[in-house]
């Protein structure tokens, strides 16, 4: 493999950029490789893809920092039109700040890829860059394909077309294969970031250890933290969040006197239960770390006072709990109760009102009853309010729960009338569960009115 010290940049650089970007050896060297000397003529565009917490967005922005190249680095979700990309890129070209001093205005007006192209080649001009590449790096690229049909085409031939040497990297989790247009145009060359492996993602996050404790002892947690979480959270950001909002809990013994470093199996029964916490938080954390550790506290005061922790229960995620408590309402409650119990000024309605005879017997002796998908979802969103907005993939956790056999898929999902449910849990079990997002399910039950 070859070597990034065999490539034109100042040693100490080299050496800072490996530092900086571990596991990432063979696309460094390629990429470095393409870009060549500053003077040569670079390749017209990079397609750069992988999985999100790849280190696609820090690799480039590590690697053009570092080595100091000119460079417009974009992001497509903020630049969500045309306009606002064009203005970007040429605000970063011409080191311009939107302020207050200039009324957060861009630079100079662009609607068109033909004015961004002729305010590009002026630019450049301007700022005597005909003898280097110039980087433009657009992340979340996979955007361009929602925004005008030549923008993915113009900047493939963005070298062509402006006779300079620039250089286009797309950032995207996408394939090319996905991401052609149908038209046809210039291949860029693709790169691969493949997800870390538990060896290299071990290596990484014991790289951030504290100065007050040994690297060893710190690898030492990280074995533990991954041990729990690997299997299901690769994402490097998400790890790392975890594993300095945990490693406190973990040296607290050593710190207390009450172990030593060495003493691996008392410092797992201490971290243990804290990891099974931190489980629920993986990708659907919609609190900050002080306020998930106040909750986690007044869990603890609770259940000693209880005797029952909601939390030895079940670990689910926060949007999967209130979905399991609306199909739990929604095979308990008979569905003409639901204006009653959900519908914000319902009026007075009678309980004899609104039940037919058979309705008269405890749902909970008769059993849980199918419920449509629709209803579901609408008793979600009723209970919800507004503790939190629901923008996580509803679908994709029902459907876990199906498999975790907490509801059941009556009849098949290609009905016309669409699929139907059965919450399987449960009174005491959907109570404890309820207790952990702060919710009386007991006043949305009809048979205990």
């Amino acid at each position: 493999m070859t070597t990034l010290e065999h490539f034109p940049y100042a040693e100490e650089k080299l050496q800072r950029l490996e530092k900086l970007v571990l596991c990432r050896d063979s696309q460094l060297s390629t990429l470095l490789s393409v870009f060549g000397e500053r003077p040569h003529l670079s390749f017209p565009s990079i397609f750069i893809y992988g999985h999100t917490g790849t280190g696609k967005t820090y690799v480039l922005r590590t690697l053009m920092s570092t080595l100091e190249l000119p460079h417009a680095f974009v992001n497509c979700v903020e630049c969500f039109t045309a306009r606002l990309l064009f203005e970007q890129i040429l605000n970063q070209l011409h080191s311009h700040n939107p302020g207050p001093e200039n009324e957060y205005s861009s630079y100079e007006r662009c609607d068109t890829f033909n004015e961004f192209v002729r305010l590009y080649k002026k630019a450049v001009s301007s700022k005597g860059l005909e003898n280097e590449t110039f980087y433009i790096v657009i992340d979340k690229a996979d955007v361009l394909r929602e925004l005008d049909a030549n923008l993915l085409p113009g900047f493939l031939r963005l070298q062509e077309l402006t006779s300079s040497n620039v250089t286009v990297i797309f950032l995207t989790e996408i394939v090319w294969e996905t991401f052609r247009p149908n038209t046809g145009c210039l291949e860029p060359l693709t790169i691969y970031l493949a997800d870390y492996s538990k060896a290299e993602l071990q290596k990484i996050l014991s790289s951030d250890y504290p100065e007050q404790h040994s690297a060893e002892f710190y690898a030492s947690y990280i074995n533990i933290l991954l041990g729990v979480f690997y299997t299901v959270c690769r994402d490097i950001k998400e790890l790392r969040h975890l594993a300095a909002l945990n490693f406190p809990r973990f040296c607290e013994p050593v710190v207390k006197g009450e172990a030593k470093e060495s003493d691996s199996h008392k410092l797992w029964r201490n971290i243990e239960p804290h990891l099974k916490r931190a489980m629920q938080t993986v990708y659907l954390r919609e609190i900050s770390s002080s306020q998930w550790e106040k909750i986690q506290e007044e869990d603890r005061e609770a259940s000693q006072l209880k005797g029952l922790s909601a939390h030895a229960h079940v670990e689910l995620p926060y949007y999967s709990k209130f979905l399991l408590i609306a199909g739990y309402l929604a095979s308990y409650n008979p569905a003409r109760t639901d204006k009653r119990f959900f519908l914000k000024h319902h009026g007075k309605i009678k309980k004899t009102d609104f039940l037919k005879k058979h309705e008269k017997t405890s749902n909970h002796l008769l059993g849980p009853k199918p419920f449509p998908l629709d209803r579901l979802l609408a008793i979600l969103y009723s209970i919800v309010d507004s503790r939190v907005a629901p923008t996580a993939n509803i679908f994709s956790q029902i459907s876990s729960l199906v498999t975790l056999q907490l509801l059941t898929l009556v009849g098949h999902d290609d009905q016309l009338d669409g699929p139907k449910y059965k919450c399987t849990v449960s009174l005491d079990f959907i109570r404890a569960v309820a207790r952990t997002v702060s919710f009386d399910i007991v006043r949305y039950l009809y048979d205990f009115l």
